[in-house]
């Protein structure tokens, strides 16, 4: 489920995976990797945790969830689940905000160019 995750964080900011690899470090055939569903390390995880300031803790509770084998599976699943898609539609909504400020930029530069 990491591959989930590091996908929605890249998204969430607005990142190509070559603007992500320069911001933590890695190639950008490895941020592909990762975002395919290659396990990542420790390391990677910190790499994350520091770029976007989010908690190591939060980012391992992807693996918790995903890998802890006195967690039934569906339970892991259903959580796991829920949580990314309340950040896809964190990510949503954040695209449609910025792009109805875009436009209302465009309507007023509109306006004002008309008014001279």
């Amino acid at each position: 489920m990491y591959n989930r995750a590091f996908r929605l964080i890249r998204e969430y900011h607005r990142l190509s995976r070559t603007e992500l690899a320069e911001k933590v470090g890695l190639s950008k055939s490895y941020i592909s990797e990762l975002e395919r569903g290659k396990k990542p390390t420790i390391e990677v995880i910190e790499r994350y945790s520091e770029a976007f300031s989010i908690s190591v803790s939060s980012l391992l509770l992807f693996a918790e969830y995903s890998e802890h084998p006195d967690a039934p599976e569906r339970a892991r699943v259903f959580v796991a689940d829920k949580v990314l898609k309340m950040l896809e539609w964190l990510r949503d909504t954040t695209e449609e905000d910025s792009d109805h400020h875009q436009e209302e930029g465009v309507k007023h530069q509109r306006l004002k160019t008309a008014k001279t």
